[in-house]
């Protein structure tokens, strides 16, 4: 189950790969400047994440004129979330969580995908200038997409 409106969004520093190498990106280092959509997917290189976060890409401007930014979180290496990425023109920022703490935290591991493993759940949380969270789903199965209807709603919020 997913972490609740309104408590403190746990922060975190995990890992993107860049044309310069890995990167840190830290959660908090948006507090107080923008608001954060985090959108947590199962496996990079399959046919519903691929969708998503190409759809995303595309539609980025909508979520920038916003005031917020968007970060994919996977369990998959920093290199394999690059390679997937340049693959498709996905162009939002995806970072590692491959010990799975971050997804944890979140509330959104979900046990044994296909028998290969755990995975994050696909889930969606919107987290507010303040550190808050303002939104928070996960979807029923890893086929279905969040409500971006209802992501786009709370960042307007």
């Amino acid at each position: 189950m997913p972490i609740a409106v309104g408590s403190h969004a746990p922060d975190f520093t995990l890992k993107t790969k860049t044309a310069e190498g890995l990167k840190d990106i830290k959660l908090s280092d948006h507090f107080g400047k923008k608001q954060t959509v985090l959108l947590f997917f199962p496996l990079a290189y399959t046919s519903v994440c691929t969708e998503e976060l190409c759809d995303i890409s595309n539609g980025l401007a909508g979520y920038s004129g916003l005031g917020a930014e968007v970060i994919g979180i996977s369990v998959d290496s920093p290199f394999s979330q690059e390679a997937w990425a340049k693959a498709n023109g996905i162009k939002i920022t995806l970072v590692s969580d491959l010990n799975k703490e971050t997804t944890r935290a979140y509330g959104v591991l979900f046990p044994g995908l296909a028998g290969i493993g755990d995975t994050s759940a696909r889930a969606a949380f919107v987290i507010g200038t303040d550190g808050l969270v303002k939104y928070a789903e996960q979807t029923p199965t890893p086929k279905d997409l969040p409500n971006f209807a209802a992501v786009k709603a709370a960042l307007a919020s």
